[in-house]
């Protein structure tokens, strides 16, 4: 187990138990590294080590943002093992609490997720990097789903790409398999940030500092709205909003943040959110 080294300790989260997987907490932010050298592949038993990662982030209170990026230079993820794909299809293996990657299938999780896209981002991987809600990629990074071109498919690609960007591009993108760079990634809205590859994980964590420093009550609230929202229309969900049968938001409206904002704002002071 590769161990984590933190200036600042805010969290007693155990490590992953698998080597693939590396964590460091600092300053309320988690960074988890999928190092899984050469093309760090998705496999079974590192999924479930990301899902246990991220079912603990998930529940800690201490932590309050999550950085998902790739090890080395040249791989965000090259997506699905393929190396252990035929014994996988065979066995319909467990890829563990939150599903492929982690994240996917993960329920409740209401707090903000970057991805810092660190290189190459394909296949399940470029699935995986989707799952975040904010991504940032370095300018060298590239993308593509390539399944078709080994005779399958991306199935929460196929969900999710078309309601991200235009229609035909996605579908061109999951048709053909094209490559594509990230200035095009973040002209379609894939991607928030472009910046140099020196720079992604410096623009990462000041994102994350940013992050951690907000309304924790808030950001459940809006991450659990937008989630439920989305294949709503819009007057039902402003209906169940307005209602009040969103747990996140009956729990947010008596909380003492709602009240620190504005009293920040008359004292002209940095609001101190903790999350009650």
């Amino acid at each position: 187990m590769t161990a984590r080294t933190r200036p600042k300790k805010d969290t007693d989260m155990k490590p992953p138990i698998h080597e693939n997987v590396k964590i460091h907490a600092e300053d309320g932010v988690l960074q988890v590294t999928l190092d899984n050298p050469p093309a760090n592949a998705i496999n079974a038993p590192n999924s479930r080590a990301l899902g246990e990662v991220m079912l603990e982030f998930r529940d800690d209170p201490d932590l309050r943002v999550a950085i998902i990026t790739g090890g080395g230079d040249k791989f965000f993820s090259a997506g699905w093992d393929l190396k252990n794909a035929v014994d996988e299809i065979i066995e319909d293996p467990d890829y563990g609490v939150g599903g492929f990657g982690g994240i996917q299938d993960l329920l409740g999780m209401n707090k903000p997720i970057i991805c810092a896209v660190n290189g190459i981002c394909c296949g399940g991987g470029f699935e995986f990097a989707l799952d975040a809600d904010i991504l940032i990629a370095a300018d060298t990074a590239t993308f593509a789903f390539p399944e078709i071109n080994v005779g399958t498919y991306a199935p929460a690609a196929c969900i999710a790409l078309p309601k991200r960007i235009p229609y035909h591009i996605a579908m061109e993108m999951l048709l053909t398999g094209r490559w594509f760079d990230a200035e095009e990634a973040h002209r379609w809205g894939l991607i928030n940030h472009v910046v140099p590859k020196a720079d992604l994980m410096d623009k990462a964590w000041e994102m994350a500092r940013k992050l951690a420093k907000g309304p924790p009550l808030v950001f459940a609230a809006t991450k659990e709205i937008v989630r439920d929202a989305e294949n709503k229309k819009f007057q039902d969900a402003l209906n169940k909003v307005n209602a009040g049968q969103y747990k996140t938001v009956e729990i947010m409206i008596p909380s003492e943040d709602r009240k620190e904002g504005p009293r920040a704002f008359v004292e002209k002071r940095a609001p101190n959110f903790r999350g009650v």
